[in-house]
């Protein structure tokens, strides 16, 4: 599962790329679609390498590509990368490899690549790709146990949960990228001691911080997907926030679930890091041997071997007051993505087992990724306890769920001896206030 590309030694020409605590050493090579900042160019697709995106229209022309990786940058001039990622995993891997070869120090094609980069700091970004539909997952026991807990106290992990990974259909529609702003929603409000419920704007708006998972290559409509070979079907990874109010959703998901509650915004970050990039990142998985064990189509050895991904997870909240006096944003929590129940391959089998078709640019979000500890919680309602406990930030400023002004902000990252860190940006995203 480990190439060339891999190699903790490689350094690239591009000079920034080499610091060590950049997201975006050599080793990484995500993919986001991108312009110049404020220009009516058109969008298109760039690889960050540095504090530098490499401009794939541009590189394209540059002769410095041949064979399938030409090919498949030749798809990248377009304003989504749904039919690159269409082209499957020799395509990916293919021009994985020319770009490491490519921006390699050494490389014979600097000269032709050095007028293709453009700083990240001039840019803007649009969706990575067109997602045509979204399913949520729920793969965290700590968070379904903690949130059923508060919800449902007499039984908070139902008896379904560790037999099959839990999801539901989400709204692509409202689902944007990394500086996203969004009106407090607004729907019925029920307190647990009125009579009706209350049309208002929601009270405890809250975040969720998961991981988003691409799809690249689908599956025809009545064919299954193996869990053997699941991951050859997923592109990448990015950070993504599913914002939830609720209080809405308090009210509205018995019996049928999220509605509301979920579809008025969503948050993805820019860069897709590639499931090839992740490879040095994985790590075994394991059910406890007292819960029911998988049946035969979510199980297999690769599973148990190199299923899960230790990938960081930390969120930070950042007020008006910080942004007008100049602080940092505060650290909220930080957990890893290793902590899941349920693995990327499992949900996959688990959402083809029944022939459902699959397409390029379709997203699964994991559902919140919190740890079994509470300062790893992934979602204010429980690091509040259902707004129970105050949370006091870092300026001192005292919160249990989001005010109008708060900018969530979360970044991911891989970290190991033996590899080079790699990381995923960030994203981050501000509430106002309601109409």
């Amino acid at each position: 599962m480990l190439n060339q590309t891999h190699n903790p030694d490689l350094i690239s020409w591009v000079e920034s790329a080499n610091s060590g605590n950049t997201d975006f050493p050599i080793q990484n090579l995500p993919f986001a679609i991108f312009r110049c900042a404020g220009s009516k160019e058109n969008f298109r697709a760039g690889v960050a390498i540095g504090d530098q995106v490499l401009d794939l229209a541009a590189a394209r022309k540059s002769e410095a590509f041949s064979g399938l990786a030409q090919a498949a940058i030749a798809v990248c001039d377009a304003p989504e990368l749904n039919g690159f990622m269409a082209m499957g995993k020799d395509a990916w891997s293919a021009l994985r490899l020319a770009l490491s070869n490519a921006l390699a120090s050494g490389s014979d094609e600097q000269a032709k690549l050095a007028g293709c980069l453009i700083s990240q700091g001039d840019v803007e970004y649009s969706l990575p790709c067109r997602i045509g539909d979204y399913t949520d997952f729920y793969t965290s026991i700590h968070h379904a146990t903690s949130v059923g807990k508060l919800f449902r106290p007499d039984n908070p992990l139902l008896p379904n949960y560790k037999w099959l990974p839990i999801g539901y259909h989400g709204r692509s529609s409202s689902i944007d990228v990394s500086g996203q702003t969004f009106k407090r929603p607004k729907g019925q409000l029920k307190a647990p001691d009125a009579v009706e419920p209350v049309f208002a704007a929601c009270k405890r708006m809250d975040y969720e911080m998961e991981v988003g998972i691409f799809m690249g290559k689908g599956n025809q409509l009545g064919d299954a997907i193996s869990i053997d070979d699941a991951e050859d079907h997923v592109f990448g990874m990015c950070l993504f926030n599913d914002w939830s109010a609720r209080d809405l959703q308090a009210w509205e998901y018995q019996p049928l679930g999220p509605f509301l509650a979920k579809n008025f915004a969503s948050t993805v970050s820019p860069w897709i890091v590639t499931t090839e990039a992740l490879a040095p990142y994985r790590s075994s998985w394991t059910r406890d041997e007292a819960d029911p064990q998988p049946l035969a189509y979510l199980e297999s050895e690769h599973n148990r071997a190199a299923g899960a991904f230790d990938i960081q997870l930390e969120v930070q909240l950042e007020t008006e007051k910080m942004r007008s006096e100049g602080q940092p944003a505060s650290h909220l929590s930080l957990s890893s993505f290793r902590h899941s129940y349920w693995t990327v391959a499992q949900m996959i089998a688990h959402h083809t087992v029944n022939g459902c078709n699959l397409r390029p640019g379709d997203m699964f979000g994991s559902g919140t990724q919190s740890g079994p500890t509470p300062e790893e919680a992934g979602s204010m309602l429980e690091l509040s306890n259902g707004g129970k406990q105050k949370i006091e930030l870092d300026n001192g400023e005292i919160r249990t769920f989001l005010e109008d002004g708060d900018c969530v902000i979360m970044r991911g990252w891989c970290q190991k001896e033996g590899a080079a860190r790699i990381g995923f940006g960030e994203v981050a995203a501000t509430v106002l206030a309601a109409d």
